[in-house]
């Protein structure tokens, strides 16, 4: 069983500042699911997007707000929080608070999908 070390794992830029490290899986596709933790800054939106699969984020710090068709208006998020997106349902999250917010997140998938909504 392997071990990983947070602190090992290179971060890969996004856009807008925030940052994504793939814990569990890799280009290859060689793991049945993606997991990995984000960091994104102040006033960072992921904008609305969804996956062909369900998806699980965690908050581990910092706060924001969420939202998800067939959800009226947004939802405050901070630690403690998990959102469970069901597989094509549009979504997103914006960090509202000073400080960033760090996310955990798994993707039911071997690749890391995502579809943009313009």
């Amino acid at each position: 069983m392997p071990i990983v070390e947070l602190d090992n794992v290179p971060k890969q830029p996004f856009p807008s500042g925030a940052t994504y490290q793939t814990i569990v899986g890799d280009e290859a596709g060689s793991t049945p699911v993606r997991i990995g933790v984000q960091v994104s800054p102040p006033g960072y939106s992921t904008g609305t997007h969804s996956h062909p699969y369900m998806e699980i984020v965690s908050v581990i710090e910092g706060e924001g707000e969420a939202w998800m068709d067939g959800q009226e208006g947004t939802v405050a998020i901070g630690p403690g929080t998990t959102l469970v997106l069901p597989p094509n349902v549009k979504h997103g999250f914006r960090v509202t608070g000073a400080t960033p917010m760090k996310t955990y997140g798994v993707h039911a998938s071997p690749e890391r999908i995502v579809d943009r909504t313009e």
